[in-house]
């Protein structure tokens, strides 16, 4: 090939037949296109160009992600467990020894969002972390502060104290195409402003790696070269625009094996918005059991469809009850957005608030219906849901979802979702998850009574919060907190 590069010849696009190289080569000089065939030779693949044959310059977005794309520096407490010697204890009696708390650090990648030092990330890179390190590309190190974090989409916001930090632009994910070309941006096994290329190989994909009743997955999948360390790292498009945030991979070693997948922005953004307003995600709910369709459903049910959302239960005085929604109408559109599976639907109803009025366009006995259906908050209203985050107690609690307080045979309750290091409720002993029932011997319904509680202890000698409650096992247990300074 030695003569096309003297004739100034560009290669541009190599097509592939049985047993033929067939290289497409485009003069610089002109658009004359001029096809060379070589025969035995083996095949070439490469297709990062452009419709019109041009290659597509991945410089830009690189350019522009690195310095927006920071490195997470976790470091996590690990409490050793006792150790006892049997020998000692036959003749000295039980003695324990406790070894001082080790320290463990992880590391992740995050976002900048806002030169003022908003930052998004994962929450599996944050979560039960007692300090966060943000370390920019350009070496500069500051301590974060964690804003809010979502386990139902696994996302997290922290804070750092700065001003006009590089930022990325966010896109709107519900644009990008399959086959379309993205970059994957972070720092894999600590390697910082590393960048892979791939495309975008699905769309609203559900691989069932999250927890809890609340789950939202609709991740865009991609084959950009993702490892340990993305996590919570950006996936962009060509024009350098925050599409995604790179959350997991698909593998059977823990390394990158070919699939990658990003929470869309379409998800992010709400998300974000809500935790830096509130602290807490408003989850906006229709309070349907829902499954995808297949072909053996389809024809269990004697379906004409396979597209939508099939709508298996409706919870009593849901938003969908409310509307007149009912078993067995398949949902196909919200707002005039078509939904062909569950988790296109879960991610359109996602972008709403409780209050929020949507369009839900179902089939019911194969017609089509419009109805308009008032979205609720888990607990069966529209009020804003506030998380209840003091530094007096060092905790922050959550009210409790409708099926939490179902599972438990309760009907009010407050939950501990997050403890402090060095707060009142740790030195009490109080654990995560830990459900209050009752402070003082009254009932605790909302975090307002909570307040409520705490403001009568202002003129006692001796303050203190006896706390009954369960653990999410069912286990009842008791605690006192100190109060005093």
């Amino acid at each position: 090939m030695k003569h096309l590069k003297e004739l100034g010849i560009l290669v541009a696009v190599a097509a592939v037949s049985a047993g033929v190289s067939c290289l497409y080569v485009k003069h610089y000089g002109n658009n004359e296109k001029i096809i060379i065939q070589e025969t035995q030779q083996a095949p070439v693949q490469y297709s990062a160009y452009t419709h019109d044959g041009e290659p597509v310059d991945f410089t830009y977005a690189a350019d522009k992600s690195v310095n927006a794309v920071v490195h997470v520096m976790t470091t996590y407490e690990v409490q050793q467990s006792q150790m006892s010697d049997p020998f000692l204890e036959y003749f000295f009696g039980e003695r324990n020894f406790q070894q001082a708390p080790q320290k463990r650090q992880a590391s992740g990648s995050g976002v900048i969002l806002s030169k003022d030092g908003y930052i998004v990330t994962n929450n599996h890179v944050v979560d039960g972390a007692a300090q966060v390190n943000v370390v920019l590309n350009d070496k500069r190190q500051f301590k974060a502060q964690i804003v809010g974090t979502d386990p139902t989409t696994d996302l997290a916001l922290l804070k750092v104290d700065a001003d006009d930090l590089p930022t990325l632009p966010i896109g709107n994910s519900d644009n990008l195409k399959v086959g379309e070309w993205v970059l994957a941006v972070g720092n894999p096994f600590n390697l910082t402003s590393t960048v892979t290329a791939g495309i975008v190989s699905a769309k609203a994909r559900n691989i069932n790696i999250l927890s809890g009743d609340m789950k939202i997955e609709s991740f865009i999948q991609t084959d950009a070269a993702v490892n340990p360390g993305n996590s919570g790292g950006a996936l962009v498009n060509t024009r350098g625009e925050l599409v995604g945030i790179n959350a997991a991979i698909a593998s059977q070693t823990g390394s990158y094996t070919g699939y990658a997948f990003a929470i869309p922005t379409s998800i992010m953004s709400k998300v974000v918005a809500d935790l830096k307003e509130y602290g807490t995600v408003q989850r906006a709910l229709l309070g349907v059991q829902i499954r995808d369709i297949d072909a053996d459903f389809a024809k269990e049910k004697n379906l004409e469809t396979m597209e939508g959302a099939y709508v298996a239960s409706v919870g009593s005085q849901s938003a969908a009850s409310d509307a007149g929604i009912k078993e067995g109408d398949i949902i196909t559109h919200v707002s005039g957005n078509k939904v062909k599976t569950v988790s296109e639907l879960q991610e359109k109803i996602s972008r709403f608030r409780p209050g929020d009025k949507v369009q839900i366009t179902l089939l019911r006995n194969g017609k089509q219906e419009t109805v308009s259906v008032t979205l609720k908050n888990m607990m069966g209203n529209t009020n804003v849901v506030k998380n209840y985050d003091t530094k007096q107690l060092g905790a922050t609690l959550t009210p409790l979802t409708d099926k939490q307080k179902s599972n438990l045979g309760i009907n009010y309750g407050l939950q501990v979702t997050s403890v402090e290091k060095g707060g009142r409720f740790q030195q009490a002993g109080i654990p995560k998850g830990y459900i209050i029932l009752r402070i003082n011997n009254q009932k605790v319904t909302s975090t307002t009574d909570v307040e409520s509680i705490i403001s009568t202890l202002k003129g006692e000698q001796e303050k203190a919060l006896f706390i009954s409650g369960i653990l999410p096992n069912g286990k009842v247990v008791y605690y006192a907190v100190d109060m005093n300074e």
